[in-house]
């Protein structure tokens, strides 16, 4: 029984609160991210651009890209919620104003 008490403590924190693994996902997350997109940037600017200036531009877009994804991803690790969206708002967007009453 008590054997069982000193396993629980040396455990550590649940995982809803354990920091230590929620950071080592955002940063192990921010990395690949920023790797990955840079990449991309790059490759992409090879393909399509000739000057320095905008292969440079392309790559630092591809790394904001990534960093951004990584930022929203890590926020919710830690808990924030995503955010909300109305359908109704969006289809008021595309339909337009609604009619008149007046206008008949």
């Amino acid at each position: 029984m008590a054997e069982e008490q000193r396993q629980k403590k040396a455990q550590g924190f649940p995982p809803p609160y354990d920091l230590n693994a929620k950071w080592d996902a955002c940063l192990d997350l921010t990395a690949r991210r920023l790797a990955y997109s840079s990449l991309a940037g790059a490759f992409t600017a090879l393909l399509f651009f000739r000057s320095p200036v905008t292969r440079w531009a392309s790559v630092a877009f591809g790394a904001g890209l990534g960093i951004g994804s990584a930022y929203t991803d890590c926020s919710y690790i830690f808990g924030a919620s995503p955010p909300k969206v109305s359908s109704s708002k969006i289809s008021a967007i595309f339909t337009g104003p609604p009619p008149r009453e007046d206008d008949e």
